[in-house]
Protein backbone atom coordinates (compact mmCIF):
# COMPACT_ATOMS: atom_id res chain seq x y z
CA UNK A 1 0.00 0.00 0.00
CA UNK A 2 1.31 3.42 -0.94
CA UNK A 3 1.96 5.57 2.12
CA UNK A 4 0.89 9.21 2.31
CA UNK A 5 3.72 11.72 2.40
CA UNK A 6 4.20 13.57 5.67
CA UNK A 7 3.43 17.26 5.68
CA UNK A 8 6.55 19.39 5.26
CA UNK A 9 7.52 21.47 8.34
CA UNK A 10 7.35 24.77 6.41
CA UNK A 11 3.87 24.00 5.05
CA UNK A 12 2.75 22.90 8.52
CA UNK A 13 4.04 26.12 10.09
CA UNK A 14 2.50 28.39 7.44
CA UNK A 15 -0.82 26.57 7.75
CA UNK A 16 -0.96 27.08 11.52
CA UNK A 17 0.07 30.74 11.20
CA UNK A 18 -2.87 31.31 8.85
CA UNK A 19 -5.24 29.46 11.20
CA UNK A 20 -4.04 31.71 14.04
CA UNK A 21 -4.71 34.79 11.89
CA UNK A 22 -8.17 33.47 11.02
CA UNK A 23 -8.96 32.83 14.70
CA UNK A 24 -7.75 36.36 15.56
CA UNK A 25 -10.03 37.86 12.91
CA UNK A 26 -13.01 35.90 14.26
CA UNK A 27 -12.19 37.01 17.83
CA UNK A 28 -11.97 40.65 16.71
CA UNK A 29 -15.33 40.38 14.99
CA UNK A 30 -16.99 38.90 18.05
CA UNK A 31 -15.53 41.30 20.63
CA UNK A 32 -15.29 44.54 18.65
CA UNK A 33 -18.44 44.34 16.52
CA UNK A 34 -20.97 41.69 17.55
CA UNK A 35 -20.98 41.39 21.37
CA UNK A 36 -21.09 45.17 22.08
CA UNK A 37 -24.21 45.36 19.90
CA UNK A 38 -25.86 42.18 21.28
CA UNK A 39 -25.55 40.39 17.93
CA UNK A 40 -24.67 36.72 17.52
CA UNK A 41 -23.66 34.32 14.76
CA UNK A 42 -25.11 30.89 14.08
CA UNK A 43 -23.78 27.48 15.11
CA UNK A 44 -21.71 26.76 18.20
CA UNK A 45 -20.38 30.34 18.27
CA UNK A 46 -23.97 31.59 18.49
CA UNK A 47 -24.86 29.18 21.31
CA UNK A 48 -21.72 30.17 23.21
CA UNK A 49 -22.54 33.88 22.84
CA UNK A 50 -26.10 33.39 24.14
CA UNK A 51 -24.91 31.32 27.12
CA UNK A 52 -22.19 33.91 27.80
CA UNK A 53 -24.97 36.52 27.95
CA UNK A 54 -27.11 34.39 30.30
CA UNK A 55 -24.39 33.00 32.60
CA UNK A 56 -21.07 34.00 34.19
CA UNK A 57 -19.13 31.40 32.18
CA UNK A 58 -16.69 33.09 29.75
CA UNK A 59 -17.34 32.79 26.04
CA UNK A 60 -13.98 31.10 25.37
CA UNK A 61 -14.63 28.34 27.91
CA UNK A 62 -18.11 27.73 26.47
CA UNK A 63 -16.80 27.62 22.91
CA UNK A 64 -14.15 25.00 23.70
CA UNK A 65 -16.43 22.90 25.93
CA UNK A 66 -19.39 22.77 23.52
CA UNK A 67 -17.17 22.07 20.50
CA UNK A 68 -15.25 19.18 22.12
CA UNK A 69 -17.90 16.45 21.54
CA UNK A 70 -18.24 17.45 17.89
CA UNK A 71 -14.48 17.50 17.42
CA UNK A 72 -14.23 14.04 18.96
CA UNK A 73 -16.58 12.71 16.27
CA UNK A 74 -14.58 14.68 13.71
CA UNK A 75 -11.44 12.91 14.92
CA UNK A 76 -13.12 9.51 14.60
CA UNK A 77 -14.58 10.12 11.13
CA UNK A 78 -12.38 12.79 9.47
CA UNK A 79 -8.93 12.30 10.95
CA UNK A 80 -6.28 13.39 13.42
CA UNK A 81 -4.98 16.34 11.41
CA UNK A 82 -8.45 17.89 11.29
CA UNK A 83 -8.84 17.38 15.05
CA UNK A 84 -5.47 18.97 15.90
CA UNK A 85 -6.02 21.90 13.53
CA UNK A 86 -9.51 22.56 14.88
CA UNK A 87 -8.45 22.35 18.53
CA UNK A 88 -5.62 24.78 17.83
CA UNK A 89 -7.95 27.24 16.06
CA UNK A 90 -10.70 27.10 18.71
CA UNK A 91 -8.26 27.49 21.63
CA UNK A 92 -6.55 30.36 19.78
CA UNK A 93 -9.93 32.08 19.33
CA UNK A 94 -10.77 31.58 23.01
CA UNK A 95 -7.42 32.97 24.20
CA UNK A 96 -7.26 35.92 21.79
CA UNK A 97 -10.81 36.92 22.70
CA UNK A 98 -9.86 37.52 26.38
CA UNK A 99 -7.58 40.60 26.01
CA UNK A 100 -9.96 42.08 23.45
CA UNK A 101 -12.45 42.70 26.27
CA UNK A 102 -10.39 45.77 27.14
CA UNK A 103 -10.61 47.32 23.65
CA UNK A 104 -13.37 49.79 22.89
CA UNK A 105 -15.87 48.55 20.27
CA UNK A 106 -15.28 49.87 16.76
CA UNK A 107 -18.90 50.81 16.06
CA UNK A 108 -22.10 51.16 18.04
CA UNK A 109 -24.42 51.21 15.06
CA UNK A 110 -25.98 47.71 14.86
CA UNK A 111 -26.24 47.74 11.05
CA UNK A 112 -22.55 48.63 10.60
CA UNK A 113 -21.63 46.05 13.24
CA UNK A 114 -23.70 43.45 11.39
CA UNK A 115 -22.13 44.08 7.98
CA UNK A 116 -18.50 44.53 8.95
CA UNK A 117 -18.64 42.06 11.83
CA UNK A 118 -20.11 39.45 9.48
CA UNK A 119 -17.45 40.12 6.83
CA UNK A 120 -14.61 39.87 9.34
CA UNK A 121 -16.03 36.77 11.00
CA UNK A 122 -16.63 35.04 7.67
CA UNK A 123 -13.12 35.85 6.47
CA UNK A 124 -11.61 34.48 9.68
CA UNK A 125 -13.65 31.27 9.66
CA UNK A 126 -12.96 30.80 5.95
CA UNK A 127 -9.19 31.10 6.46
CA UNK A 128 -9.33 28.47 9.20
CA UNK A 129 -11.38 26.07 7.05
CA UNK A 130 -9.14 26.64 4.01
CA UNK A 131 -6.15 25.56 6.09
CA UNK A 132 -7.72 22.36 7.40
CA UNK A 133 -9.40 23.37 10.66
CA UNK A 134 -12.81 24.44 11.94
CA UNK A 135 -14.20 26.87 14.51
CA UNK A 136 -17.67 25.34 14.63
CA UNK A 137 -18.71 21.71 15.05
CA UNK A 138 -22.21 22.07 13.63
CA UNK A 139 -21.31 20.86 10.16
CA UNK A 140 -19.47 17.85 11.60
CA UNK A 141 -22.70 16.79 13.32
CA UNK A 142 -24.57 17.38 10.07
CA UNK A 143 -22.18 15.10 8.17
CA UNK A 144 -22.65 12.32 10.73
CA UNK A 145 -26.45 12.62 10.94
CA UNK A 146 -26.79 12.79 7.15
CA UNK A 147 -26.18 9.03 7.08
CA UNK A 148 -29.13 8.38 9.39
CA UNK A 149 -31.56 11.21 8.58
CA UNK A 150 -33.11 12.24 5.23
CA UNK A 151 -31.47 15.70 5.31
CA UNK A 152 -28.41 17.21 3.65
CA UNK A 153 -25.68 18.91 5.69
CA UNK A 154 -26.91 22.32 4.55
CA UNK A 155 -30.50 21.56 5.55
CA UNK A 156 -29.40 20.32 8.98
CA UNK A 157 -27.27 23.44 9.60
CA UNK A 158 -30.21 25.62 8.53
CA UNK A 159 -32.64 23.86 10.93
CA UNK A 160 -30.05 24.08 13.72
CA UNK A 161 -29.62 27.82 13.18
CA UNK A 162 -33.38 28.44 13.04
CA UNK A 163 -33.49 27.12 16.61
CA UNK A 164 -30.54 29.31 17.66
CA UNK A 165 -31.95 32.52 16.18
CA UNK A 166 -35.38 31.73 17.65
CA UNK A 167 -33.70 31.40 21.04
CA UNK A 168 -31.85 34.67 20.42
CA UNK A 169 -35.18 36.42 19.77
CA UNK A 170 -36.34 35.51 23.30
CA UNK A 171 -33.02 36.36 24.97
CA UNK A 172 -31.80 39.40 23.02
CA UNK A 173 -34.99 40.68 21.41
CA UNK A 174 -36.51 40.30 17.95
CA UNK A 175 -34.55 43.17 16.40
CA UNK A 176 -31.18 41.80 17.55
CA UNK A 177 -32.17 38.33 16.32
CA UNK A 178 -32.87 39.77 12.86
CA UNK A 179 -29.48 41.51 12.86
CA UNK A 180 -27.98 38.16 13.86
CA UNK A 181 -29.60 36.39 10.90
CA UNK A 182 -28.14 39.02 8.59
CA UNK A 183 -24.71 38.59 10.21
CA UNK A 184 -24.89 34.84 9.68
CA UNK A 185 -25.83 35.29 6.02
CA UNK A 186 -23.00 37.76 5.36
CA UNK A 187 -20.49 35.54 7.19
CA UNK A 188 -21.56 32.40 5.28
CA UNK A 189 -21.21 34.15 1.90
CA UNK A 190 -17.78 35.50 2.90
CA UNK A 191 -16.69 32.00 3.93
CA UNK A 192 -17.63 30.73 0.46
CA UNK A 193 -15.58 33.48 -1.20
CA UNK A 194 -12.53 32.78 0.98
CA UNK A 195 -12.67 29.01 0.46
CA UNK A 196 -13.56 28.97 -3.24
CA UNK A 197 -11.82 32.17 -4.34
CA UNK A 198 -13.12 35.00 -6.49
CA UNK A 199 -12.77 33.19 -9.82
CA UNK A 200 -16.22 32.66 -11.31
CA UNK A 201 -15.61 29.77 -13.70
CA UNK A 202 -17.94 27.63 -15.78
CA UNK A 203 -17.52 24.09 -17.08
CA UNK A 204 -18.98 23.56 -20.56
CA UNK A 205 -19.87 20.34 -22.36
CA UNK A 206 -20.29 20.64 -26.13
CA UNK A 207 -21.77 17.86 -28.30
CA UNK A 208 -21.36 18.42 -32.03
CA UNK A 209 -20.41 16.61 -35.22
CA UNK A 210 -17.94 19.47 -35.79
CA UNK A 211 -16.11 18.86 -32.53
CA UNK A 212 -12.65 18.96 -34.11
CA UNK A 213 -13.17 22.41 -35.65
CA UNK A 214 -14.88 23.72 -32.50
CA UNK A 215 -12.02 22.48 -30.31
CA UNK A 216 -9.40 24.14 -32.52
CA UNK A 217 -11.37 27.41 -32.55
CA UNK A 218 -11.65 27.39 -28.73
CA UNK A 219 -7.92 26.87 -28.47
CA UNK A 220 -7.10 29.53 -31.07
CA UNK A 221 -9.65 32.24 -30.25
CA UNK A 222 -9.99 31.81 -26.47
CA UNK A 223 -6.57 30.43 -25.59
CA UNK A 224 -8.18 27.57 -23.67
CA UNK A 225 -7.20 23.94 -23.79
CA UNK A 226 -9.97 21.36 -23.91
CA UNK A 227 -10.59 17.64 -23.37
CA UNK A 228 -12.34 15.26 -25.76
CA UNK A 229 -14.64 12.73 -24.13
CA UNK A 230 -16.04 9.68 -25.92
CA UNK A 231 -19.67 8.73 -25.43
CA UNK A 232 -22.71 7.21 -27.11
CA UNK A 233 -26.09 8.63 -28.03
CA UNK A 234 -28.85 7.30 -25.80
CA UNK A 235 -31.39 6.78 -28.60
CA UNK A 236 -29.41 5.52 -31.63
CA UNK A 237 -26.45 4.27 -29.60
CA UNK A 238 -24.18 6.05 -32.08
CA UNK A 239 -20.71 7.22 -30.99
CA UNK A 240 -20.45 10.85 -29.86
CA UNK A 241 -17.39 12.97 -29.17
CA UNK A 242 -17.89 15.55 -26.43
CA UNK A 243 -15.72 18.61 -25.78
CA UNK A 244 -15.13 19.56 -22.15
CA UNK A 245 -13.72 23.04 -21.46
CA UNK A 246 -13.53 25.41 -18.48
CA UNK A 247 -13.84 29.15 -19.06
CA UNK A 248 -14.48 32.29 -17.03
CA UNK A 249 -17.89 33.89 -16.84
CA UNK A 250 -16.74 36.70 -19.12
CA UNK A 251 -15.78 34.19 -21.83
CA UNK A 252 -19.15 32.39 -21.95
CA UNK A 253 -20.68 34.72 -24.54
CA UNK A 254 -17.64 34.46 -26.81
CA UNK A 255 -17.58 30.66 -26.44
CA UNK A 256 -21.26 30.38 -27.44
CA UNK A 257 -20.61 32.58 -30.45
CA UNK A 258 -17.66 30.41 -31.52
CA UNK A 259 -19.81 27.27 -31.33
CA UNK A 260 -22.76 28.90 -33.11
CA UNK A 261 -20.51 30.10 -35.95
CA UNK A 262 -19.34 26.54 -36.60
CA UNK A 263 -22.41 24.46 -35.72
CA UNK A 264 -25.69 26.22 -34.91
CA UNK A 265 -27.24 22.87 -33.89
CA UNK A 266 -24.54 22.00 -31.32
CA UNK A 267 -25.74 21.01 -27.85
CA UNK A 268 -24.15 22.96 -24.94
CA UNK A 269 -24.40 22.43 -21.21
CA UNK A 270 -22.96 25.18 -18.99
CA UNK A 271 -22.31 24.35 -15.33
CA UNK A 272 -20.98 26.34 -12.38
CA UNK A 273 -17.67 25.14 -10.88
CA UNK A 274 -16.32 25.44 -7.37
CA UNK A 275 -12.57 25.59 -7.99
CA UNK A 276 -10.13 25.05 -10.83
CA UNK A 277 -6.57 23.81 -10.33
CA UNK A 278 -3.77 22.80 -12.67
CA UNK A 279 -3.82 22.40 -16.42
CA UNK A 280 -3.48 25.46 -18.64
CA UNK A 281 -6.59 27.23 -17.39
CA UNK A 282 -4.68 30.43 -16.65
CA UNK A 283 -3.64 30.82 -20.30
CA UNK A 284 -4.16 34.38 -21.55
CA UNK A 285 -7.38 35.15 -23.39
CA UNK A 286 -7.00 35.91 -27.11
Amino acid sequence: MKQHKKEKPLHFTVRFIFMFIGAAMAAASIELFLVPNSIIDGGIIGISLILDYLTVIPFGVLLVAINLPFLYFGYKHIGRNFFISSIFSIVALALIEIPMHQIEPFVEDPLLATVFGGLLLGAGVGIVIRNGGALDGTEILGILLMKKLPFSVGEFVMFFNVFIFGWAAFVLGMEQAMYSVLTYYIASKTIDVVIQGLDDTKAVLIISEEYEEIGLAINDRLGRSFTKLHGKGGYLNSPKDVIYVVVTRLEITKLKQIVADIDSKAFLTIMATQEVHGGTFKAPIH
